[in-house]
């Protein structure tokens, strides 16, 4: 799909199927109330969309109003923005807190710290020689002993005045040394004798005790991401072990019949993209999957699956809008779950939900077409699990549009992009089934309703693997 400038007037061919479908009149845009059915949804984002409703035939926004304003039941859809809100406040209560856990220095990368990392002692923990040369006491010419010191080794004995003794880097500094003469400025006579080559200063190439920190200083604040510098810090420091909030736990429920785990489609039959895709995506965003389920479209399947989970989020992909194998919100019905989002103004993924099964249990419901389920993952589950993980939320920041972006007219538009110098390029192929364009993305350029002009400044999200690396943020 090209780029197509700002959304003021609009026809039907201006359209995508789903944005088509949102401005039918007779109701497909409606939301369903809690408790109450709910017509079909037009993304196509589950099951496709209504055999009534063309792409092609001329596109009218609604009498009551365009899709998240209040139905006839009186439901709103969200905007996009408050459910990412909603989202992160929705895990803050302290029953869905996590408790810290004690983990060693090897399972920590990418973890949050619980506490305060204090130095347990100090750093360094004795003088040490910053380089290779010789520890010289008094001025020099310096007579040098026959016995050097070495990292690692005993204490050195004292040092006489013009004595000088070889010095590893990060050995210990012999008593009364005057400072380290590196290997480079110094030479030695035909007696034996060492002589400066470069005036030097007392204490020079001495790393002092504590000269880092003492003992009992705070080195990083509760809420440290631990970094690899952050493990090698607390090493350091004298640390096993750390104090970290753990990874969420997050269990992937995979629902649709006409879903295929290998080979070509066929016979009506698609493969799964969702389930290789979400899993590492949600490492990527601090969680734990300890499971990915295939379910098919089965509702005693679905709410047995749910009620069995451990997990503290329960990430589902497709059957979230209302047709004959639409499953997601009978079961959470019947789960008596309560729904915080029901249906968001975004595009793609309008379908997808939020509901809180437990005080320490959440569901997030993704569309089934691919895109529109990456743009639930960020809209819902991101947010969440950020927040479960004690992860700061990152810092927004815009770029201007190198092109045009076509908007939605009344919804946010989620669409990949690419980063070029200071400009973002819409990428094409950003509809909602389609991940050709997301493969290829930095980011993902936030277009408000009625699209985005070429040199606007647009806000952005960023991909995990495009500002960590891939090695980085799957770990």
């Amino acid at each position: 799909m090209t780029a197509r400038g700002t959304g003021q007037g609009l026809d039907a061919e201006d359209l995508d199927v789903e944005e088509a479908l949102a401005l039918v009149k007779d109701g497909n845009g409606t939301a369903r109330p809690a408790g109450g059915p709910r017509p079909a949804q037009g993304e196509g984002g589950d099951r496709g969309a209504s055999p009534s409703a063309s792409p092609s035939a001329p596109a009218r926004a609604p009498e009551t109003g365009h899709r998240g304003d209040a139905g006839e039941h009186g439901h709103r859809a969200t905007s996009w923005p408050e459910a990412r809100t909603i989202a992160a406040r929705a895990a803050r209560s302290g029953a869905a807190r996590l408790a810290p856990v004690s983990v060693t220095l090897d399972d920590a990368l990418g973890l949050v710290l619980a506490a305060p990392l204090t130095a347990l002692t100090d750093l360094p923990s004795f003088d040490t020689s910053a380089m290779d040369g010789w520890a010289v006491a008094g001025p020099g010419p310096w007579r040098v002993r026959e016995e050097g010191v070495l990292a690692g080794s005993a204490a050195p004995a004292r040092l006489a005045d013009g004595e000088a003794a070889r010095i590893a880097t990060g050995a210990r500094i012999p008593p009364d040394t005057t400072g380290v003469l590196r290997s480079e400025h110094g030479r030695t006579d035909d007696n034996g004798r060492l002589h400066p080559t470069r005036e030097m200063q007392h204490g020079h190439d001495i790393r002092s005790r504590g000269q880092e920190c003492r003992s009992g200083d705070q080195l990083l604040r509760a809420g440290a991401m631990v970094t690899p510098a952050v493990l090698g810090l607390a090493a350091a420091a004298g640390y096993d072990t750390l104090a970290a909030v753990p990874r969420p736990r997050v269990e992937v429920l995979v629902l649709g019949d006409e879903l295929l785990t290998e080979g070509r489609p066929h016979d009506g039959l698609i493969r799964d993209a969702l389930g290789p895709m979400l899993p590492p995506w949600l490492r990527a965003l601090g969680a734990e999957v300890i499971a990915v389920r295939r379910l098919g479209d089965d509702a005693q399947a679905l709410h047995k699956a749910i009620t069995a989970s451990g997990a503290d989020l329960v990430v589902t992909t497709g059957g979230t809008a209302s047709g004959p194998v639409d499953h997601v919100h009978p079961t959470l019905r019947r789960l008596d779950a309560e729904l915080l989002v029901d249906g968001v103004k975004v595009r793609p993924g309008h379908p997808m939900l939020l509901a809180r099964l437990k005080e320490d249990q959440h569901l997030v419901g993704l569309p089934g077409n691919p895109l529109a389920a990456v743009s639930g993952l960020l809209t819902l589950a991101e947010p969440l699990l950020r927040t479960l993980a004690a992860r700061p939320a990152p810092e927004p920041y815009t770029l201007p549009l190198r092109q045009s972006a076509h908007g939605h007219p009344y919804d946010t538009r989620l669409i990949p992009v690419v980063l070029r110098g200071d400009h973002a390029v819409p990428l094409h192929y950003n509809g909602p089934a389609m991940l050709r364009g997301i493969a290829a993305a930095d980011a993902l350029a936030v277009v408000p309703p009625g699209g985005a002009r070429a040199g606007q400044e647009t806000e952005l999200l960023d991909l995990p693997w495009a500002a960590a690396g891939i090695d980085a943020c799957f770990t």
